[in-house]
């Protein structure tokens, strides 16, 4: 793969690989069809997914430990055809080892006996209908039959494409996979009795003498209906659907934090307001890109644009005065900086302005565009990360077409969170024809994920927001500590400890931080295994032994006497037997290490005349390695102990580096299968709500705050907080040498300091809720944790055991580190850098006692 799979898309291509697996074995021994799909919320990179998974099943995959299956053939079905070539290029685009040979998009020249074997065929339903040159050439039904009940072949064509799928599905040797893209799309309810089946029905059920298509996947953010359907159908099991949890989604940085809805204060008509509202956004977001590529450097300039959403019925007039506004507004934006997206593929006239058409799929790469001009079209299957703010001529009614293609939107340009950065990390939408009830409802669904999904964690719908900037009142002193605060990160789930050393010695040495770090970690690696060549060296003779002999017994019939007997026997293992016995071993100890350290025992160990069996003899040695379970867990802890090391010893070298790479080394640090700590990100912009709405519907200004570490113009930091957050906060901000405080953002973010904690077996995190600044006598300045801590939720235990952990093993960072609670009418405090409280907090089995026990103490 081009691109490193986040943890969340790892685990979906391992299940949906069980499934393919689990589905190939049972059509192949019993005939049997299955069904399956992959639910992933809009923008968690379904298409990366499947690039990964078409990967492992043409070729094998040892991180999956999945062998290659040599008859699999993917027919990949949408109900448009520029989605499928979308899909195409984004499968090229994401693998190195899927070839463009083995795309095939299905043309109307089509003309095959049978699917070819590891090619995936691009199929869309018009190519299916019955007046498609691939699939009549005369007067005939849904079937391919003419009048007379004969079949009909299409015009100088030995094969209809229904001949090739059900040739294909014959052949006893290969596996047709059907996978369904946008599998929402074009699947029914229900079928009634006499309707004609539709087309991708047919391909399921089968129909005449086509069978149906033995394995099918579907792919979709939406999959009810495709579920309903499959659930519906008779004579096909169903496998476990693979589902992404949206939060770890929300939580990657590929989906943009906060969308922004701008709406009108009062009613009227206001779209040329918002209009130049929008363009001044654009511009003000294209000079925050500009900024941030000059600061870092090595990343690639983001050039957003704005989408101007117009009705199906539009007035090329009033787009051609809106495009009077923009040019207005900005001047210097080229002529030919806009484009459209139409069904029409035609230059449009707007006024006096010539827009010319642009396929949705090219939208991204052609950084020329800055304006695009769309209706619905394009609110399915297709996304531009770089289209950052939206101004949409959508009436009220229509906020259904609005957040779908709001959904659009939210990838992030540069598939990673901008640390610390709310105003790069959020997508913009102007509505001038709304109110602010629908701007509700657009909120909602939007926070269910745009399509009807799971709740999107982490992810803020701010309406009328405003830009909190670093506060000038803090000293830079404040700012210090608080980036020297540890914070902590998820452990990844099923890495591999040593593939982990592997990318991390990689990345050191391309960073020039660790120059051949690969040779190094591989070169300590090499010693480990020496010592457990001789830690288990009776182990390792016995189990190298089973690798070079072939055990057996010989049946012998005597037809004299009619006896048989058996009789052992014992061969030398050919080169094949050891090849495979090394290979599996690979697959434990990585094939990179198991490689290197062949050749490192062929050259110190074995025959200097004749390297081929001194390699041989070394992979044999390995093969033995690989048999026993103590060394590979052996060798995983020092690798992880190393990794551990190197990432403490160049921690520092690592923070001067750019966010982009910086976040390469947060990816390896996650892939650790403990928790670790983190730097913070220094907040440079947050986007902050406002008002409030009363259960009234009215709306009511927030309270401001002062003292807060980002600020508007006015030193003011508006916030909603419930009672006990404003007890605590007030009491705090009246201490003596009160400097400054810090609301934790409560979202996955770089800025957000995270403490793990164990709640029924997972490791989970926990944001604690302030962090209070002082100023010592000696002009330090000190840091504290006062986490307002409900003691009415089933995690309340599990998450003070994690603060309490994170204060035994990080306490000397912080002055205190304190949990509040209420308990009755007064505020008590448990002080977790006090070594009784902790033990009493883990051997806790209700919180209330906890606090109104004598280890806590009145809160003042």
């Amino acid at each position: 793969m081009k691109f490193t799979l986040k943890d969340y898309q790892e685990d979906a291509v391992r299940d949906v690989l069980v499934n393919l697996k689990k589905a190939s074995k049972r059509w192949l021994e019993d005939g049997d069809k299955n069904a399956f799909s992959l639910t992933a919320t809009t923008g968690a990179g379904k298409t990366v997914m499947a690039a990964a998974v078409f990967e492992a099943l043409f070729h094998g995959d040892d991180n999956f430990d999945f062998e290659p299956d040599a008859g699999a053939v993917v027919i990949w079905f949408s109900d448009d055809p520029s989605l499928n070539e979308q899909s195409k290029y984004r499968l090229l685009e994401a693998s190195d080892r899927v070839s463009p040979s083995d795309l095939v998009v299905v043309q109307n020249t089509f003309n095959r006996e049978s699917f070819e074997p590891g090619k995936i065929y691009f199929l869309n339903a018009q190519k299916l209908s019955k007046n498609s040159l691939l699939v009549r050439g005369a007067d005939i039904d849904d079937e391919g039959y003419n009048k007379s009940g004969q079949q009909v072949m299409p015009d100088l064509r030995a094969f209809t494409i229904w001949d090739t799928i059900q040739n294909t599905i014959n052949d006893p040797s290969l596996t047709l996979i059907l996978v369904l893209d946008e599998a929402h799309r074009g699947m029914g309810a229900g079928s009634k009795q006499g309707e004609k089946t539709t087309i991708v029905k047919r391909l399921i059920n089968g129909a005449g003498a086509v069978p149906g298509i033995p394995v099918v996947w579907g792919i979709s953010a939406t999959v009810e209906r495709f579920n309903d359907a499959i659930a519906d159908m008779k004579g096909r099991a169903t496998l476990p659907n693979v589902v992404v949890d949206s939060a770890k989604v929300q939580a990657s940085g590929l989906l943009k934090d906060t969308i922004i809805l701008d709406v009108p204060s009062e009613t009227g008509q206001f779209d040329t307001v918002l209009v130049r509202r929008g363009i001044d956004k654009l511009k003000e977001i294209s000079t925050s890109w500009a900024a941030y590529h000059q600061e870092q450097g090595d990343v690639d300039e983001v050039l957003p644009l704005m989408v101007l959403q117009v009705p199906n019925t539009p007035d090329h007039n009033e787009i051609g005065r809106a495009l009077d506004t923009i040019y207005e507004r900005w001047p210097d934006m080229p002529e030919d900086a806009i484009a459209h997206v139409f069904g029409d593929h035609t230059t449009q006239t707007f006024g006096r302005y010539s827009v010319p058409y642009i396929s949705p799929e090219r939208v991204q790469e052609s950084t020329w565009v800055r304006v695009l001009i769309a209706k619905d079209a394009i609110s399915t299957g297709w996304d531009c990360p770089r289209a950052e703010v939206m101004v949409s001529f959508r009436p009220a009614k229509d906020r259904t077409h609005i957040t779908q293609l709001l959904g659009r939107m939210v990838r992030t340009p540069l598939a990673r969170r901008i640390p610390g950065n709310d105003r790069l990390n959020a997508v913009d939408c102007l509505l001038p024809f709304f109110d602010e009830k629908s701007v509700k409802e657009v909120a909602d669904s939007l926070m269910t994920g745009s399509d009807g999904g799971d709740q999107l964690q982490g992810r803020r719908i701010l309406v009328n927001p405003e830009e909190m900037l670093a506060n000038p009142a803090v000293p830079e002193a404040v700012w210090e500590k608080l980036l020297s605060l540890p914070s902590q990160t998820l452990p990844k789930k099923q890495s591999k400890p040593i593939k982990r050393l592997t990318s991390l010695a990689h990345e050191l040495a391309f960073d020039e931080i660790l120059p051949g770090a690969g040779a190094l970690a591989h070169a300590e690696m090499h010693k480990v295994l020496n010592a457990a060549r001789q830690r288990y060296k009776d182990q390792i003779s016995q189990a190298r032994q089973a690798v070079l002999t072939v055990e057996g017994r010989t049946l012998s019939a005597h037809l004299s006497d009619k006896k048989m007997s058996f009789d052992d026997f014992l061969e030398a293992a050919d080169y094949a037997v050891i090849e495979d016995a090394y290979r599996r071993a690979s697959r434990g100890i990585s094939p990179d290490l198991a490689s290197t350290y062949s050749e490192f025992l062929a050259k110190s160990e074995g025959d200097a005349d004749d390297y081929e069996e001194a390699l041989m003899d070394a992979h044999a040695t390995v093969a033995a390695l690989g048999l026993i379970p103590e060394i590979q867990a052996y060798l995983e802890a020092e690798a992880e102990k190393l990794a551990k090391d190197w990432l403490t010893q160049y921690r520092v070298a690592i923070k001067a580096l750019s966010d982009e790479r910086q976040d390469v080394y947060r990816e390896i640090r996650e892939m650790s299968t403990e928790p670790m700590d983190v730097d913070l990100a220094r907040p440079n912009s947050w986007m902050q709500p406002t008002t409030i709405r009363e259960a009234d519907g009215t709306e009511k200004a927030l309270p401001r705050y002062e003292k807060h570490m980002l600020c508007n113009s006015e030193g003011a930091f508006p916030e909603d907080f419930n009672t006990w957050e404003i007890d605590v906060l007030n009491l705090e901000l009246n201490r003596d040498n009160s400097v400054a405080w810090y609301r934790n953002p409560a979202r996955a973010s770089q800025d957000s300091l995270g403490v793990t904690y164990e709640d029924a077996g997972s490791i989970k995190m926990m944001r604690p809720d302030f962090i209070f600044f002082a100023q010592l006598p000696d002009g330090a300045i000190a840091a504290d944790i006062v986490d307002p801590h409900g003691t009415q939720f089933s995690d309340s235990i599990p998450k003070l055991r994690g603060l309490a952990q994170y204060a035994e093993t990080s306490g000397e960072h912080f002055r205190r580190i304190d949990a509040v609670a209420k308990v009755g009418d007064a505020y008590r405090v448990l002080d977790l850098k006090e070594t009784k409280v902790r033990t009493a907090i883990n051997s806790a089995t209700s919180i209330a006692e906890l606090y109104s026990s004598d280890v806590a103490a009145d809160y003042v």
